[in-house]
């Protein structure tokens, strides 16, 4: 078998399941598991074990499904863990990266005994796609993409549920999504394509506009070829710190953090002659070079005519995942290597060939295999719709968080999203809120306070009507706990004095 940690395969697709009777004798064997009935899906095996996870001893029926889908060549794994004293909720669990999902993902919320679900999508966590994504050279495999995008997390909801009811005898109270990344990409995904399949999503930090800030994390290492130059990863410090120096103080507080990133207008020309000395002999001056290669990365990808195309890190936030450089063993600076999701978009989605430099993009080719990524892939994977009506109908509630300081995926992104939601209904707040973490990194990490509590605050939304004015969050400075509650956007925590580690002492405006 491909893969297992939590597992028996199931097979998913999108149709209604035949639920077993409410007498259910919750026997945890591969035999007893009912298969679940997913129109255009076909079970291969079901395997079902009495597990117990190590890190909190919880044990749990741990059922693995093996399916494919007939005439598309491809073999999926859905995991399912169905925890011995469970709390009558579902929950599916996302992925990262090109990984669909990941069952050490599914480990804490089968811990708070949610019945809870994922999928590798159809092929190995570890896998590059260069291992899936080409049927053959020149030609994408659609049908992998599309399992990967969106139908293996359909296929993946639609048998958790019907194995679920049928193996405890009663009906799920309520399905909540979580995931960060990939994982906060496929819940926004649920909610535009599949609007009745979760109660309450918590969408953090999506990989939304999938088509376009994918290639855009390649843009870094583009414009060291359009300016000229290679900055130690010392200079380019450097000048996010002068950012974060001119900009920290916005909100009344100085801490290290930019908190007011729209308001943040410093430009990276500014920096030039600013003396920096790192560890290893690094040391100098920041040069005009470097000043304009960190300002094109800022602004994010232009065509050839200066056109906008996407967005770019905000002031402050550290450059090097997606700046990279090294040295060679010559003792020359190179640029990359790339970040590897980006480098692997281009080559084999973009271009269809995995042997494909994205370092001999030129300006021209660039702004061509831009169009091609949205033109081709915006309908498969671009997670773009702004439309959620329906989920609205339907009396779903989500919430997404995303980092100002993401080195990977760019908050405004995020923002565009939000507000094209908001323009589509004034009362977008009914039903979906938005909240920046100022300081925070890709879905964790950075100097700013992470939520702590999301997921309770969307179960009390859902279950209870009680929408989350803030998220509660928190962070620790120098083995101090620091509370600060994050605000609804467009509102922004502004310090208002006494203890900095009290979330009392800021209000959101």
């Amino acid at each position: 078998m491909r893969y297992q940690v939590l597992s028996t395969i199931i097979s998913l697709a999108t149709a209604s399941a035949v639920i077993r009777s409410a007498s259910s004798s919750r026997e945890c064997s591969s035999g007893a598991i009912d298969p679940p009935r997913v129109y255009g899906a076909s079970i291969i095996s079901i395997k079902a074990t009495q597990a117990t996870l190590k890190s909190t001893s919880t044990t749990f029926c741990n059922v693995t499904i093996d399916y494919t889908h007939p005439g598309q060549n491809d073999h999926i794994v859905v995991w399912l863990g169905l925890p011995d004293k469970w709390n009558s909720r579902f929950q599916g669990v996302g992925g990262g990266g090109f990984a669909t999902g990941e069952p050490s993902r599914m480990e804490p919320a089968i811990s708070k005994g949610y019945a809870t679900v994922g999928t590798d999508g159809g092929h190995v966590i570890s896998a590059t796609p260069t291992s899936w994504g080409l049927a053959s050279p020149g030609n994408v495999n659609l049908y992998n993409l599309q399992n990967f995008a969106s139908v293996a997390l359909n296929d993946m909801t639609v048998m958790g549920k019907q194995i679920t009811e049928s193996y405890y005898g009663k009906a799920i109270t309520k399905s909540y999504w979580y995931g960060c990344s990939t994982g906060g990409r496929q819940g926004l995904m649920m909610a535009q394509r599949y609007p009745d399949a979760y109660d309450g999503i918590l969408a953090e930090a999506p990989a939304i506009n999938w088509a376009q800030f994918v290639p855009a994390e390649f843009w870094p290492q583009l414009a060291m070829k359009l300016v000229g130059y290679i900055p130690t990863q010392c200079e380019l410090a450097a000048i996010t710190e002068a950012a974060i120096e001119t900009c920290d103080e916005l909100d009344g507080l100085k801490d290290g953090i930019v908190s007011l990133w729209g308001k943040c207008d410093f430009n990276a020309a500014s920096a030039v002659g600013k003396p920096y000395n790192c560890t290893g002999g690094v040391s100098g001056m920041v040069s005009d070079k470097a000043a304009t290669l960190v300002q094109k990365i800022w602004e994010g990808p232009r065509d050839a005519g200066g056109k906008f195309q996407w967005y770019g890190l905000s002031p402050g936030t550290p450059l090097g995942r997606l700046s990279n450089t090294s040295l060679t063993p010559s003792g020359t600076l190179s640029a990359g290597p790339p970040f590897g999701t980006a480098a692997a978009w281009i080559s084999v989605f973009v271009k269809a060939n995995e042997t494909f430099d994205p370092y001999s993009l030129t300006q021209g080719t660039w702004d061509e295999a831009w169009q091609n990524s949205g033109n081709r892939y915006d309908s498969i994977i671009g997670t773009k719709d702004a439309d959620l009506s329906l989920f609205k109908q339907n009396g779903g509630k989500m919430i997404t968080w995303h980092g100002v300081a993401d080195p990977l995926i760019f908050i405004n992104g995020t923002v565009n999203y939000y507000e094209r939601v908001g323009a589509m209904d004034a009362n977008v707040t009914d039903f979906y809120r938005f909240f920046s973490a100022p300081g925070v990194g890709h879905c964790s990490g950075g100097n700013g306070a992470a939520p702590s509590r999301a997921l309770d605050q969307l179960v009390d939304w859902v279950e209870g009507g009680d929408a989350p004015a803030t998220l509660q969050a928190n962070s620790t400075v120098q083995g101090k706990r620091w509370d600060r509650d994050l605000c609804l956007f467009p509102a922004m925590s502004i310090y208002k004095g006494g203890d900095p580690s009290s979330a009392k002492s800021y209000t959101c405006e």
